[in-house]
């Protein structure tokens, strides 16, 4: 009998890092130049086959740049249980946007046990950059990311391997007993062992 697990992730990030190119080439495996410009919230859906036994479907909310500077992200963030930051290689400013929106997220929600909800750092468009980027090993353990990849929503780089290390951390925090196995079975934020056997991500630092 299959189980299904339903997880809220946010997206957010300063305007034009990615985010809607990141969650499109996810999705559904495309890519566009021409991307608008996010208003307020958008939504994506992406099912996931995680083992024999467990379906995970991804709420994707793409969070518009702009949203930080106002107060609708607690309403947005609410019922989160993973998220992942975005920033632009080819932008500074961008980068020093991400402890404000890590600030902004874990002011707003937390896991049913206090604890920050986890979050993928995202260094994207790495298409763009053909120097070394810093390493941002040290600068995740100091600021509470679970893990950081180079991405490109242009080539397809490292985004499924990003979703993947989110999703085993969502698991790793999961409180929820599964109160029914079955075929129509939905657990909000929920885990169960047999899930939980199939971690194989520590760090996620690549």
């Amino acid at each position: 009998m299959q189980q299904e697990l339903l997880f809220k992730v946010l997206v957010i990030g300063d305007l034009g890092v990615g985010k809607t190119s990141i969650i499109k080439r996810y999705v559904h495996q495309l890519f566009s130049q021409h991307y608008r410009a996010t208003v307020g919230v958008d939504f994506a859906l992406k099912a996931l086959q995680w083992d024999d036994d467990t379906v995970i479907r991804l709420q994707l909310w793409d969070i518009a740049g702009q949203e930080r500077y106002g107060n609708m992200t607690r309403v947005y963030y609410r019922e989160a249980v993973g998220a992942l930051v975005v920033f632009d290689v080819t932008r500074a400013s961008t980068f020093e946007a991400v402890l404000k929106w890590k600030d902004d997220l874990d002011s707003k929600v937390t896991l049913n046990h206090g604890k920050p909800v986890p979050a993928v750092l995202l260094a994207n468009k790495s298409d763009q950059v053909t120097s070394q980027q810093p390493n941002l090993d040290s600068f995740c353990r100091e600021n509470g990311f679970v893990g950081w990849f180079e991405t490109s929503a242009k080539e397809n780089t490292s985004i499924e391997e990003a979703a993947r290390c989110l999703v085993e951390h969502i698991l790793n925090n999961g409180e929820s007993p599964v109160t029914e196995r079955g075929p129509g079975s939905l657990v909000l934020s929920g885990y169960t062992n047999a899930a939980k056997d199939h971690l194989n991500c520590s760090s996620c630092v690549k």
